[in-house]
């Protein structure tokens, strides 16, 4: 029996470095199209030449006005997109009200990956699309969310931030399932490991001296997290995942935080960001 192989057009953020970087690297060795998404134009330029990827974006998710304009670079740049790989984020001191009026940490990280599918939700539907979203076991081990607060203005602590700010990207991955999966589109969150990369750079919590001293011997290099990126990316849903779940970085369907359970949570959360970003939903 021959199985023909299928080259897909996929999405990348937070492709500078890291695991974005390392899955850069395999993607296109399977043959896919890359449309990479950095923040550094620096860094960008060296994954392109080491990739030899030549379709790639700058955006800052510090400011949405990036990412709206990002998304109409992508509408200008293919007329398909078979995979939308949310991976950008990271772990910031705070709280930090951005240009935009929200957390730093939770407009990163959940916000502008939200705004960004929605800005190309009409492509993804139209090509039975699915949506990656790069989350964290920090959603079981720090998370709280409290629906009145999502930017946790009162609550904050860089850890709890960033532990509710990967809860909302399960949160999103199961609300576009539910919303979506009966028109084609899937969609999943996964942990890729405590990986060695330069996570927690803009922090000064004691993860900070974790990542960027010897003790990070001991974690999973980017490439070996990177590799858990490529097999949901590079995965067939329904085949290799199951859409709406949450994966540990064993491959498997692991347990995530007790409120990503919650229907209704999943629901208002959504709502809440759809009102945030002027969105329909809300």
């Amino acid at each position: 029996m021959c199985f023909a192989w299928v080259v897909k057009t996929i999405v990348l953020t937070g492709a500078s470095d890291g695991i974005g970087a390392a899955a850069a690297g395999d993607l296109v060795r399977q043959g896919h199209r890359l449309l990479l998404v950095g923040r550094s134009e620096e860094k960008m330029k060296a994954v392109a030449a080491a990739t030899g990827v030549d379709e790639w974006f700058l955006a800052d998710f510090e400011r949405l006005d990036d990412v709206r304009r990002l998304a109409d670079e992508l509408r200008g740049a293919c007329d398909r997109i078979d995979v939308l790989a949310n991976n950008a984020g990271g772990m910031f001191d705070g709280p930090v009200r951005t240009d935009d009026g929200f957390e730093r940490t939770f407009q990163v990280n959940h916000l502008a990956p939200f705004l960004l599918t929605h800005l190309l939700l009409d492509v993804l539907l139209a090509n039975n699309a699915a949506v990656v979203n790069t989350s964290s076991v920090a959603a079981r081990m720090f998370s709280g969310l409290d629906m009145d607060d999502l930017n946790d203005w009162d609550t904050f602590s860089a850890t709890k931030a960033y532990g509710d700010a990967k809860l909302a990207n399960v949160l999103f991955a199961r609300g576009l399932h539910t919303r979506f999966h009966d028109q084609g589109l899937t969609a999943v969150a996964f942990h890729p490991g405590v990986v060695a990369t330069s996570f927690a750079t803009n922090t000064s919590h004691m993860l900070k001296y974790a990542y960027h001293t010897p003790i990070r011997t001991f974690f999973l290099s980017a490439r070996r997290g990177g590799r858990n990126l490529t097999h949901f990316v590079d995965g067939t849903p329904g085949t290799t995942w199951v859409s709406g779940e949450f994966y540990g970085s064993n491959r498997r369907i692991t347990r995530t935080a007790d409120q990503a359970y919650d229907d209704d949570i999943v629901r208002k959360h959504w709502e809440l960001s759809a009102q945030m970003l002027d969105l329909p939903g809300s």
